[in-house]
């Protein structure tokens, strides 16, 4: 092949390339509005406590499916991830578990409304689910959540699915009174295991294979 023709090979992969990446539109923290509800009742008090509520429930129904949303919103020209902050020190995307039979969209879409949206408000179909970004396993009952299952791991315990959701350009977002929904950049959460813990500080790695199309209203 001549240069001419690796020239034009070239710019054949690199056009090809572009094609593949996915614009996400985001907008401005500035567009949306951000109010309080009732505090949210905890199930646990302690980590004792889940790991024996997890024991629980894993004999009665098996493996234990999460879903929880990536929600983008642009502060000072970058994007940023919207977490729900408990007692100062944990970090958590919006979701939750699915209850039997339920759906990964429908339960993540239940999840957010329950925790983001205003008491008995039915705009559960208002929540735009994309993409699933990544899968997260916990081989047993008292570990951290990796990205894979390793061979000798007979069944997980639990499986987290994450999903990037596409706000509207503004919303309302009513959050119990003992959470905070804040916006963490991108770039903090970069492999910040120690603050944010693996799957949130995996995040940037899971959308590089995005753009972001930063809109100013």
């Amino acid at each position: 092949m001549g240069d001419d023709g690796r020239m034009h090979a070239m710019e054949d992969d690199e056009s090809a390339t572009a094609d593949q990446i996915r614009a996400i539109d985001i907008y401005p923290l500035s567009n949306y509005y951000f109010g309080s509800k009732e505090p949210l009742v905890f199930k646990d008090k302690t980590l004792a406590d889940r790991v024996i509520r997890m024991k629980s429930n894993y004999a009665a129904y098996g493996l234990r499916t999460s879903v929880e949303a990536v929600l983008l919103v642009e502060l000072f020209k970058h994007p940023h991830v919207l977490l729900l902050q408990i007692r100062n020190s944990i970090f958590n995307l919006p979701g939750g578990r699915l209850r039997p039979n339920e759906s990964d969209i429908d339960g993540l879409k239940r999840k957010l409304s329950r925790k983001l949206s205003a008491n008995g408000a039915p705009d559960a179909s208002d929540w735009e689910v994309g993409d699933c970004l990544g899968t997260w396993w916990r081989p047993d009952f008292e570990t951290l959540l990796y990205p894979h299952l390793s061979n000798n791991v007979k069944g997980a315990k639990e499986c987290t699915k994450l999903f990037l959701v596409k706000l509207p350009e503004s919303r309302k977002f009513i959050v119990p009174k003992n959470l905070k929904l804040i916006a963490v950049p991108l770039c903090q959460l970069h492999e910040n295991h120690k603050m944010y813990g693996p799957v949130i500080s995996g995040i940037p790695q899971l959308l590089s294979k995005f753009s972001f199309n930063i809109i100013e209203t």
